[in-house]
């Protein structure tokens, strides 16, 4: 199979997809921004081909990409794992007749009130919505739901941009960091625990699933320098009924969006209300938790992913055997680190446990709250029981701490 993958180089885990293509048979023609000599040898071994592009998100540089691809070799499958790269894909994707995720699809999984009209047209539970084009649409918008709210933009990744608010007072002040954009997305704020469910799937099919909780919240998590948030895998998705529940929302989203052949990251909440649906990607999740899935079951979820591309079906079943989980250390000052407590400790205490750590070098410059999870310090861990994981977590928060100025 000869698979055209955009943009190979940057970020760097993007190389896992070129290599789990490549070690399962595929021929890889890589797209990309980083000039060619300066890509490194193993990469460069990876590919049959490379062409370089100013912008892979501009769909005409990207079609004439695929069309020089397309006169060397027959394309089958065109790829991108990058939510701002995914919209260009799909348009180049239909232009040139390559099979995979379609334009509607891909639009509905982006525009955030439209995915959520027509999965509410489907009889899917999610949060009310709308797309407001003007500030007074905004306002009455909030004049009928109520507050909370939350304004985001209509495409994006995850907490990108979003922001609550509680009143009037707030909705205007954040309605000015929306200023220049042509349409917002603005929507009930759906209380609950936070967490979400990714697959890839074959033909609309589930082939291989993760449920995974944040603690905090997202939006909660981002706001506190004092909050070490901690996403968690759960290896108890075969055993507690909450997850039966959640495969059942995850299919019929699929399902109602018209996702095929690909990996799906899907944020969800459980509150009062009960189980309701986020959003959806046709990507994988960010901040390495396909890392943490591979730890969690004993293989290698790149590899899974790309042999779904290459042959059709996964190659290996999940063991279940772990629960995993990331913990970000925040400095306790904005500046450069200045060095670290507790690490010895957390060594001697847990350190079976631990799968890796990133501690930068003292002199390194700190990174904002609102960076993410892996911007500064993190510690990731797993355990065979998911509470006994979540305590050694906390632990590690108890115990290592970032001195920064």
């Amino acid at each position: 199979m000869n698979i055209v993958f955009v943009e190979p180089a940057f970020p760097r885990n993007q190389r896992r997809f070129v290599a789990a293509l490549a070690a399962v048979g595929a021929s890889v023609v890589g797209v990309g921004e980083t000039p060619e000599e300066q890509l490194d040898e193993e990469l460069r071994s990876w590919m049959v081909g490379y062409y370089r592009v100013s912008d892979v998100t501009d769909v005409g540089q990207l079609d004439a990409a695929v069309a020089w691809a397309q006169d060397r070799v027959w394309v089958d499958r065109l790829e991108s794992t990058i939510e701002s790269h995914q919209l260009a894909a799909a348009r180049v994707r239909e232009a040139r007749g390559i099979p995979g995720t379609s334009v509607r699809t891909t639009w509905l999984c982006r525009d955030k009130p439209t995915m959520k009209q027509v999965l509410r047209e489907a009889g899917v539970a999610t949060a009310a919505s709308t797309a407001a084009d003007t500030a007074d649409e905004v306002r009455a918008f909030a004049r009928q739901e109520g507050y909370p709210l939350i304004l985001k933009p209509r495409a994006g990744a995850g907490a990108q941009g979003t922001v609550r608010v509680d009143d009037d007072t707030g909705l205007e002040a954040a309605m000015t960091s929306f200023e220049g954009e042509d349409s917002i997305a603005v929507e009930e704020f759906v209380e609950g625990h936070e967490g979400f469910y990714d697959t890839i799937t074959v033909g609309g099919h589930v082939v291989h699933d993760w449920a995974t909780h944040y603690y905090p919240n997202v939006l909660e998590a981002m706001r506190h320098r004092w909050i070490s948030p901690q996403f968690v895998t759960t290896n108890r998705i075969d055993q507690a009924p909450f997850y039966a529940e959640v495969r059942e929302l995850g299919a019929r989203v699929i399902a109602g969006l018209g996702i095929e052949t690909s990996a799906t990251h899907m944020e969800w909440f459980m509150g009062p209300k009960g189980l309701r649906f986020s959003e959806i990607g046709t990507r994988p999740p960010g901040v390495g938790a396909w890392d943490l899935y591979s730890a969690a079951n004993d293989v290698d979820v790149y590899r899974e992913w790309a042999h779904t591309i290459v042959h059709g079906h996964p190659d290996r079943p999940l063991s279940r055997q772990w629960s995993a989980g990331i913990v970000a250390l925040r400095p306790d000052a904005d500046g450069s680190v200045r060095g670290y407590s507790g690490i010895d400790d957390l060594w001697s205490r847990s350190g079976e446990w631990v799968i890796d750590t990133c501690f930068p070098d003292p002199g390194t410059a700190t990174q904002a709250v609102e960076a993410g999870y892996m911007a500064n310090a993190w510690v990731r861990m797993r355990h065979p029981d998911y509470d006994t994981l979540r305590d050694l977590l906390d632990d590690v928060v108890r115990t290592v701490h970032v001195h920064a100025g």
